[in-house]
């Protein structure tokens, strides 16, 4: 890209939840045009962006009527769902995919960059194993020994996820891992369970004319296989820092392209054990909203662009909390929000999502505080005071 660069540009974004949704107030801030598409109508993006598209995701033919139809100059997935070989003929047309339509369909995949990772880059990752069927499974447990964790090769946020502690829970796993699995996937992938410090996602921002750069990493934690909490900075050594950065790097110059990586690690004493990638904002990234000059979203916006960063500044001990559903629900309001913003440095995201469920993510505290601790417990205490009211 050239450094004259013209704005605005016409932006299709593939998912519209609420990292989309952050994604597109960053890109209307610089005046592009954006359609949102997604599975269901009035989803988070759509909300915010200039044009809504609601088709299915995985169908070839409605991705090829949205694309004729608007004629992007960019195409930025935000799901990992879609019908993947399509878009590399889009970038074969000469849209441009973000980050390329090859590592989209590399990601999407859970088994394949770890294939990446492991085999072709020689990284150190959990050890693993893959089965298609409740017996393969059985046996590939066996070897791995327990307790270690079961998930779909293709899911989204943890969906499908479990810890499995014995023998007795691997048939229970396996439903529940099929059951979530997103796409047409009847894979499984089992890994050893790591006994880690710290689990971290190092948000790497991939340029197409400009060093590859990192921001302070972010620890988080899980239930259920999906983030709780998230906070910066993570507290982990200069040196373990270092390596995380020295992985990240290479796994996305492998990938290419341009635009944030969510890269998730496993810190134990002695090891950084590279866990996964999403080439994508990510959900524990969105501490950014309060913990950095500028955030994740206004990030990838900036090198999907080809604009600059000159700069990313951390500004002190900063958490996020995520707002949960606890049952289901066509018609939502909040109690609370006064009470959770009357404290100082805290704010509240609500999604917008049109309905709820069980554990559904619908809205995130966030907080800055003296120190990490203070920022958890802060943003945790705000999270709680929003009631979600169904009816």
């Amino acid at each position: 890209m050239s450094n004259s660069i013209k704005l605005p540009k016409k932006l299709m974004l593939l998912g519209s939840g609420e990292l989309g949704k952050e994604f597109v107030i960053a890109a209307q801030r610089l005046g592009n045009y954006v359609i949102a598409v997604d599975r269901y109508a009035n989803a988070p993006a759509m909300q915010v962006a200039d044009c809504a598209e609601v088709i299915s995701m995985l169908s070839a033919d409605d991705l090829e009527a949205v694309v004729t139809k608007h004629q992007p100059d960019l195409i930025i997935p935000e799901i990992e769902a879609i019908r993947t070989e399509k878009l590399l003929e889009f970038e074969q047309r000469g849209i441009t995919v973000i980050p390329t339509a090859a590592a989209t369909n590399y990601t999407m995949n859970r088994d394949r960059i770890r294939e990446l990772a492991h085999k072709e880059l020689g990284i150190r990752t959990a050890k693993y194993g893959y089965a298609v069927t409740l017996k393969e499974l059985v046996a590939i447990s066996d070897e791995l020994g327990f307790p270690n964790v079961v998930k779909p090769v293709m899911s989204s946020s943890g969906k499908g996820q479990s810890v499995v502690a014995n023998k007795d829970e691997v048939e229970k796993a396996w439903n529940y891992a099929i059951a979530n699995s997103r796409g047409d996937s009847q894979k499984v992938i089992v890994e050893e369970f790591i006994n880690f410090e710290i689990e971290i996602t190092l948000l790497t921002i991939k340029q197409w004319n400009a060093p590859t750069i990192f921001c302070s990493p972010i620890g988080h934690r899980q239930e259920r296989g999906d983030y709780q909490e998230s906070w910066q900075p993570a507290g982990i050594s200069e040196d373990k820092i270092l390596q995380s950065q020295e992985i990240a790097k290479k796994v996305t110059d492998a990938l290419g392209g341009a635009g944030i990586f969510g890269v998730e690690f496993f810190i134990t004493k002695d090891e950084v054990i590279f866990s996964e990638l999403s080439p994508r904002p990510h959900d524990t990234g969105m501490v950014t909203l309060i913990s950095q000059n500028l955030n994740e979203f206004e990030l990838h916006l900036r090198a999907v662009l080809g604009l600059p960063i000159p700069h990313i500044e951390q500004l002190g001990p900063s958490a996020s909390a995520v707002i949960l559903a606890s049952e289901k629900s066509d018609s939502i309001s909040f109690a609370g929000v006064a009470e959770a913003l009357a404290e100082k440095d805290v704010d509240v995201r609500l999604f917008g999502k049109p309905t709820a469920h069980p554990y559904r993510r619908m809205g995130v505290a966030l907080a800055k505080a003296e120190n990490v601790e203070q920022a958890r417990e802060k943003a945790t205490v705000a999270a709680n005071k929003v009631q979600i009211i169904s009816g």
